[in-house]
């Protein structure tokens, strides 16, 4: 690999990190990281909100195949919409999506990453959550054709996307194995993703990114480098101080007397052992501050992974009221960050920042009506004849229970799909008027990111977050 990046910012949220934060931090010479997680989505309401600045245009403008540019940018784009009236749905995820739903979820990881390289010559990476299955083909194929250097993901185990690249970056039909409850022994579920029938794209062969695994242990660390084929090309170890979503502690989970998860010896990371396998590497969470730059360099990893600092920077996607007034009631030290531990409808941690007014506010979270509308982080489950259906525990209790769910598995439940485009500043506005409540999602570190606001200030930019960071510098480290 080419010279490679000390410091990789987050792939944070939905569309927090977004394309002007990772076009912000890669005019640093580092890697920025667009989000990849429910860009269909997010594609389709900015054109809702119009493009005042021109940039989806020169996006679309740049698309190959026009036809499919234009259909998804006349279905959307809504220049004078009532602000006050619901947002123009967009299709489902389903293991046999339509044609318009893989059109729209090209395009949108295509736009993102094309402006996000823009005007800059550094490594731009797109994430994903391996649990958020059905997307992944398309979503990979139209960051590609835009051109994207590195793919990262965990919240699952990736196994399946080094392969997926190798045969997306030929345009070949691909196939991609998805997790099913109760599927039958022997018994497969595949999404199939075949870019030639989406259109003529007029290519052979596209670039293929490299790919790193974020994982939080040592054996998944070395299952990803020496038993999957092809491969790993790095690494991210990722320790639950993360923001989103967390590995659960190995073992039997237990809380502690704030109902957080306990983190014990069995989860901790040999770093020894990683850099034994002779792969670059990142440290994330809580490695945001310029000690632990320098920790992770005298372990030898290649740097480290950021995200809470720059989730709440000028160029992040977070609502910029709302991030003003997060950054004051850190500085204030009124904000807090619990790991919860039922948030999240996939059972996995969540870390949740109780902010006013959020769906970490009980009051809040009862007053929102149960709806599953985005259903990115719903479960496939066989049926009884055999085909895929979906559930998500956040769902309309009667529904879940219809469909075969348990009702401990709701307690708590919140939508985190609905309330993270709350964050962005893109809540769905309800039939009879009811905005989508926010929630918001950090790290740890959260409580510390006043050290990067400058003196006098009341805000702070990417640059500044990259200017800290390597402030500290060991002599000979560069």
């Amino acid at each position: 690999m080419a010279k490679l990046p000390m410091i990789i910012q987050g792939g944070m949220g939905v569309a927090v990190s977004n394309y002007c934060l990772a076009q912000a931090v890669c005019k640093t010479g580092n890697m920025g990281v667009i989000s990849g997680t429910g860009l269909d989505a997010v594609l389709s309401r900015r054109l809702q909100y119009g493009d005042p600045t021109g940039e989806l245009r020169a996006a679309f403008d740049a698309f190959p195949i026009q036809e499919v540019a234009k259909r998804v940018w006349d279905k959307y784009f809504r220049p004078e919409r009532d602000e006050t009236k619901p947002l123009l749905s967009k299709p489902m995820p389903s293991i046999k999506p339509t044609n318009a739903w893989f059109e729209l979820t090209i395009v949108a990881n295509f736009v993102e990453v094309w402006l996000a390289k823009r005007d800059h010559h550094a490594p731009v990476g797109i994430n994903l959550l391996e649990k958020i299955q059905i997307p992944h083909l398309a979503s990979l194929f139209g960051a590609m054709l835009a051109g994207v250097d590195f793919v990262l993901m965990g919240a699952g185990i990736p196994r399946q996307i080094p392969a997926a690249l190798d045969s997306l970056s030929r345009l070949d039909s691909t196939d991609y194995r998805l997790d099913v409850e109760g599927a039958l022994p022997g018994e497969t579920f595949n999404h199939t993703f075949d870019p030639k029938s989406i259109a003529d794209w007029g290519l052979t062969k596209i670039k293929r990114p490299k790919f790193l695994a974020i994982v939080s242990s040592n054996v998944l660390a070395t299952q990803m480098v020496k038993r999957n084929v092809p491969p790993v090309d790095g690494l991210i170890i990722e320790f639950p101080q993360a923001g989103g979503h967390n590995a659960p502690p190995r073992g039997q989970m237990q809380l502690d007397e704030n109902n957080e998860p306990i983190y014990g010896a069995k989860d901790e990371v040999d770093l020894a052992g990683i850099a034994a396998l002779g792969v670059p590497f990142w440290l994330a969470g809580a490695y945001g501050n310029p000690e632990m730059l320098n920790e992770a360099l005298a372990a030898g990893a290649n740097g480290i992974q950021v995200g809470t600092a720059f989730a709440f920077c000028e160029e992040s996607g977070v609502d910029p009221a709302l991030r003003d007034k997060i950054v004051q009631e850190v500085i204030a030290g009124n904000v807090t960050v619990q790991t919860n531990a039922t948030a999240s409808p996939t059972g996995f941690p969540f870390k949740v920042a109780r902010i006013k007014g959020t769906l970490s506010e009980l009051s809040t979270y009862k007053q929102r009506n149960r709806i599953c509308d985005l259903g990115y982080l719903r479960t496939s489950y066989r049926q009884e004849d055999g085909t895929v259906g979906y559930r998500c525990p956040s769902e309309p209790i009667d529904d879940f229970l219809r469909k075969g769910g348990e009702e401990s598995e709701t307690v708590g439940r919140m939508c985190v799909c609905n309330g993270l485009f709350g964050t962005i500043g893109m809540p769905q506005v309800r039939k009879d008027g009811f905005v989508e409540p926010t929630l918001v999602t950090a790290g740890d570190d959260l409580v510390k990111i006043q050290m990067f606001v400058p003196e006098g200030q009341t805000s702070y930019s990417a640059k500044h977050v990259i200017e800290v960071l390597t402030s500290k510098l060991k002599v000979g480290v560069s």
